[in-house]
């Protein structure tokens, strides 16, 4: 028996299966059912347009020129800056043409956008250090620019020679508070010579060395005077030079033995010197012990390995410190705390002040070192010079707070006038 679903099958209408000629081809072509075009139609329909290029632009008002306020060496390229917002000068990039000469080749220099306005065209160091693209002063030199997308478009050709100048017009406040400074020194230096004696600020540890010097000229002890370990070079040692001069004197005076130990041979001959000097000056040359004055080590931690084994065997009553020191500072000032000795400090160091305070009676801060020598010796030159500091000091103290108040109340003339560039 056939199933259910065989019985319910029909046969579809004989109406339905009939095609129109041609209707096989049409459905086996690929596409059918579209509008195509006619070959004629095709003909005439418009090409797809291809974006424009864009019209890279040439340096407007190219213009060449000398640095100026520079030592020398370098030429500059200015041109009008574009608008902003122009897309082809965004996008556009110069190449820096220069050549010397008439005769000579043109030779690139370097590259810079469009859209920068300036080049600058000054030597640079190669790996070896030695110089490319060299500018020299005084001669003439020619520029163009290339655009780089578009090598067929040059600017007009533009010259330049360099020149060192030899005043910098940025820096013209610097040179008026520097020739106001040296008016100040040579006003008080002549004042110091010819005039009253000036005030200086006593400072205790240098009102204490006589009464040092003193107190070793009674325990029958010598005096070690320490002139740190700088060369002749530092000023912290040329101070301690100058200081060395009146406690010679003073030493020369009472008859005590003066050991001064040095690290650097040029500072050992001229202390020789210094010390000769002062027991001449005092009427005692007689007096003065050549060996006194040695030469001790080289070698930073030798020298303080030296003058402690100085400290230990002579036991000096006095010890003087003044000038550069460094790490050593507290090897030496805790081995002469140890012996007894009244110690007098002074370093230009700020790091190895703390040490020296902790370990000596009197410690000279800072500077103080260098108005010692003024105070000591009383040579009108240091008396006036740093008179002349004190007054600087002020007047730059007033001209920071004149500065401070024009912030404050937007005063732009006097900003302007204090500004550095």
């Amino acid at each position: 028996m056939l199933p259910v679903y065989a019985q319910d099958v029909k046969a579809p209408d004989s109406g339905a299966l009939e095609k129109e000629p041609g209707s096989e081809e049409k459905a086996d072509l690929p596409g059918a059912g579209l509008d195509v075009p006619s070959a004629d139609e095709a003909q005439t329909t418009p090409p797809i347009p291809s974006p424009p290029l864009i019209d890279r632009p040439l340096p407007l008002n190219l213009r060449a020129e000398d640095v100026p306020n520079d030592g020398g060496w370098a030429i500059r390229l200015l041109w009008d800056k574009f608008p902003d917002g122009d897309i082809a000068a965004a996008v556009t990039n110069y190449e820096v043409l220069r050549k010397r000469g008439a005769g000579d080749d043109w030779e690139k220099v370097g590259e810079i956008k469009a859209e920068s306005g300036k080049y600058a065209d000054s030597h640079i160091l190669a790996k070896d250090n030695k110089p490319e693209h060299f500018v020299i002063d005084g001669a003439q030199y020619s520029y163009k620019l290339r655009i780089i997308e578009d090598p067929a478009k040059e600017s007009e050709i533009v010259s330049a020679v360099s020149e060192g100048q030899w005043l910098n017009t940025d820096h013209t406040i610097v040179l008026i508070a520097t020739l106001l400074y040296v008016a100040l020194v040579v006003f008080f230096i002549q004042r110091a010579k010819h005039g009253p004696k000036m005030y200086v600020r006593p400072i205790p540890g240098i009102n204490a060395v006589e009464d040092a010097v003193g107190r070793a000229t009674e325990m029958g002890k010598p005096v070690l005077y320490v002139p740190g370990i700088g060369v002749i070079e530092e000023i912290a040692t040329l101070a301690a030079m100058t200081i060395l001069s009146p406690i010679a004197e003073k030493v020369a005076e009472y008859g005590t033995p003066l050991l001064v130990p040095n690290r650097d041979p040029v500072v050992y001959s001229i202390a020789q010197e210094v010390v000769r000097q002062a027991y001449i000056k005092v009427g005692k040359p007689d007096a003065y012990v050549d060996d006194n004055i040695f030469f001790l080590s080289g070698r930073q931690f030798a020298y303080a390995a030296g003058v402690a084994g100085i400290m230990m065997r002579e036991k000096p009553a006095t010890n003087f410190f003044f000038g550069a020191f460094y790490a050593e500072s507290l090897i030496l000032a805790e081995t002469g705390a140890a012996t007894g000795a009244i110690q007098i400090a002074g370093t230009d160091q700020v790091t190895q002040l703390p040490f020296f305070i902790a370990a000596c009676d009197y410690t000279l801060l800072g500077e103080e070192l260098y108005a010692a020598s003024a105070y000591l010796s009383g040579d009108p030159i240091l008396v006036g010079s740093l008179k002349a500091l004190d007054y600087a000091k002020i007047l730059i103290f007033a001209l920071m707070g004149s500065g401070f108040v024009a912030g404050l109340f937007g005063w732009s003339g006097i900003l302007n006038l204090m500004k550095l560039n």
